[in-house]
């Protein structure tokens, strides 16, 4: 982002209509301007500017770093554009994170001026982590905001407008340290301290007495630091009363349980992020203050709250919570820091999520789902996908192609698949690094496009890589040596899959057996009655198990298939059965296949009692890491509803299948 010209702003420059405090989301914010073309909302950043006075003095403050990050999200966004003519949010180019920095009077004349602020600021969003500044410290932007959407740190009850402002967490520089925390152990280790307080500057002489009386009587429990160490230069340093050092602001929020969040002259302060960065549990004693999303964020599961009047029963309340409840909010402590707090693209990005659910509530998400984890208890994948937003995404499936130098074999498949008339896109995962893919000339002529991906090392688990290049929800991997399905074999597949979208669906189906003679697992390729494996060397699944695959899934899995280079398939069954509950189901009644599931491994195939075996101690593998057999056991397939009857050609709509 550029500099941008020079604007004078002249003394006698309308102010523009004051904050308006009974503003709604529905009498205040114009939602006929949002286009309902992919529900999504559409935001304009103006362009930089330097705001001058008449003397040539700066009126405008210069951009901090969070305020480019800021911008630079919003632009890297799916909701950015660059024509205001089709934009239903506007965002001023001007730093308000912070209202110490900025000039009242000249700034409100500023935003008054905007080409699209029509005097009222309908339709603006305006970010501030810091409102009010010495004396008043006000609770809101202190400035001529209108109808304005503000999301600010720091509301009260009286300031916040519920279904218009936005309550957003104060951004905490040492947000950029999370990444040096060793989660394992922020989630078990025995924590020195039940409760500590590690702020300065508390506001209120009652309150502080009441912590001086606690710390006296739970000395080894209560850790009571709230004054800078004035011989120490390091701004983390935090000392007793008496001045004494005794830790730093971090290490005491690693070794507390509960972190107790006292009100100061602001309402909204980083300690919130930092406490939830390092799971612990806040426990905010600050009756007005509107907590970040509140709207979004069950706090009743991350932090505790009671009235500041209950201060001297502090460590009767703190407890009588039990270890478990302790364990669980700790927890979630550090899942709501990761997701809502960690950044300001996380920050930004929550806000303008929670915006375009308020224009477009048919596509909103649950508060259930905004809280919950993935792969929680009862966790199904498709619940973070909500169903109303599937015809956001291009319909059709994206064929991925696993190959290393079949050049003829995956020529071949390439050419059947795009007869399927669901096929939207083709993508080759091209694993052979010493050998470049054939030059474009050479590649197939077909109606859809088709995109090579040449990976950096030769691993399995490459073909389940969540490509941004996938637009559609349903993938079909295919193996590039699978030159006998039909296009109506395909095509049939892909419409059972958009009605069982959660399982695996596909072709060459497999069975896993108790031996009892081994008291061990046995994969089995026999026909037999019932299948609890479909191999991913020609099958459909959902797109969001690439990513539980690639991020989710117990990395000593993903080591072992890229080891061996085998099993990728079997491992993809495992997750999905054991997220689901659910089997795979078999499509159409062809068997014979040349072995989908070894393309990569010919020695395997040539030996049918080795490639078994190998097989048989992945199966064993996985069972034992994931501590139970997830695979579940289906008896049925699916065929078209015409399948075998005696008619015309011209009245069943899949003709071409029923080979084996």
């Amino acid at each position: 982002v550029s500099e941008g010209v020079e604007t004078v702003v002249d003394d006698d420059s309308p102010l523009g209509v004051e904050f308006r405090e009974s503003c709604t989301h529905y009498d205040c914010f114009n939602f006929y301007e949002c286009s309902a073309d992919k529900e999504l909302i559409k935001v304009y950043i103006y362009p930089v500017k330097r705001y001058v006075d008449k003397s040539g003095v700066l009126v405008s403050s210069p951009f901090t770093h969070e305020f480019w990050q800021l911008l630079e999200t919003i632009s890297n966004s799916e909701y950015f554009v660059e024509d205001p003519k089709d934009a239903c949010i506007f965002i001023p180019s001007i730093d308000l994170l912070s209202q110490h920095y900025v000039r009242q009077k000249e700034t409100s004349q500023i935003l008054a001026s905007l080409p699209f602020w029509n005097t009222n600021g309908s339709n603006h969003l305006l970010f501030n982590f810091i409102p009010g500044s010495f004396p008043d410290y006000k609770r809101r932007l202190d400035l001529n905001t209108g109808h304005a959407i503000v999301a600010g740190g720091g509301f009260d009850t009286w300031t916040y407008r519920p279904t218009l402002d936005i309550s957003i967490p104060v951004y905490s520089p040492l947000s950029e340290l999370s990444s040096a925390r060793n989660i394992e152990q922020l989630l078990q280790a025995k924590r020195t301290w039940l409760v500590s307080t590690v702020q300065l500057n508390l506001v209120d002489v009652k309150t502080k007495d009441f912590l001086y009386q606690l710390n006296e009587e739970y000395p080894n429990d209560f850790l009571l630091l709230g004054t800078n160490c004035f011989f120490n230069n390091n701004s983390l340093a935090r000392c007793d009363r008496n001045s004494k050092y005794v830790a730093d602001h971090l290490s005491v929020l690693n070794d507390s349980t509960f972190c107790l969040i006292l009100r100061t002259a602001y309402l909204a302060q980083p300690l919130l992020s930092d406490a939830l960065m390092y799971g612990c549990i806040p426990v905010i004693a600050i009756d007005d203050y509107v907590l970040p999303f509140e709207t979004k964020i069950d706090w009743k599961r991350v932090a505790i709250r009671i009235h500041e009047h209950s201060i001297p029963n502090l460590m009767d309340i703190l407890k009588s919570v039990s270890e478990e409840k302790i364990m669980q909010m700790r927890d979630h402590s550090i899942f709501i820091f990761e997701k809502y707090f960690s950044s300001i693209k996380t920050i930004v990005l929550t806000t303008l999520q929670i915006i375009n659910e308020r224009i477009f509530p048919n596509i909103a998400t649950s508060k259930e789902e905004w809280n919950k984890k993935l792969l929680e208890d009862s966790y199904n994948p498709l619940s973070l996908i909500n169903p109303k937003l599937y015809s956001r995404l291009p319909q059709g499936f994206t064929a991925v192609i696993l190959t290393y130098d079949r050049v003829d074999s995956l020529f071949e498949v390439i050419h059947r698949i795009v007869q399927a008339p669901s096929c939207v896109k083709v993508l080759v995962i091209w694993n052979n690094q010493k050998k470049k893919p054939p030059p474009p000339e050479k590649w197939p002529k077909v109606n859809v496009p088709v995109k090579v991906l040449q990976t950096d090392y030769n691993k399995l688990s490459n073909r389940f890589y969540p490509f941004s290049d996938i637009e559609t929800e349903g993938i079909l991997a295919i193996d590039d040596d699978i030159i006998m399905l039909t296009a109506d074999e395909l095509e049939f597949g892909f419409q059972v899959w958009k009605e069982f979208s959660d399982r695996i669906i596909g072709f060459p189906s497999r069975v896993h057996r108790w031996d009892n003679s081994t008291h061990k697992w046995r994969y089995e390729s026999e026909w037999t009655n019932d299948a609890s494996m479909v191999l991913t060397g020609a099958a459909f699944y959902h797109k969001f198990y690439n990513y539980l695959y690639s991020f989710e899934m117990p990395q000593t899995i993903k080591t072992w298939v890229d080891e061996q280079m085998n099993c990728e398939d079997i491992a993809m069954n495992f997750l999905v059965s054991n997220i689901t509950g659910k089997a795979p189901i078999k499509v159409t009644p062809r068997k014979k296949f040349r072995c989908p599931e070894c393309t990569t491994v010919e020695t395997l195939s040539a030996d049918v009692v080795r490639h078994l075996n190998a097989r048989s101690e992945c199966i064993n593998k996985f069972a034992s890491i994931y501590g139970s057999m997830p695979l579940k056991m289906i008896e049925f397939r699916a065929d078209p509803v015409l399948y075998r009857d005696s008619l015309p050609e011209k009245l069943k709509k899949y003709n071409h299948i029923g080979s084996l």
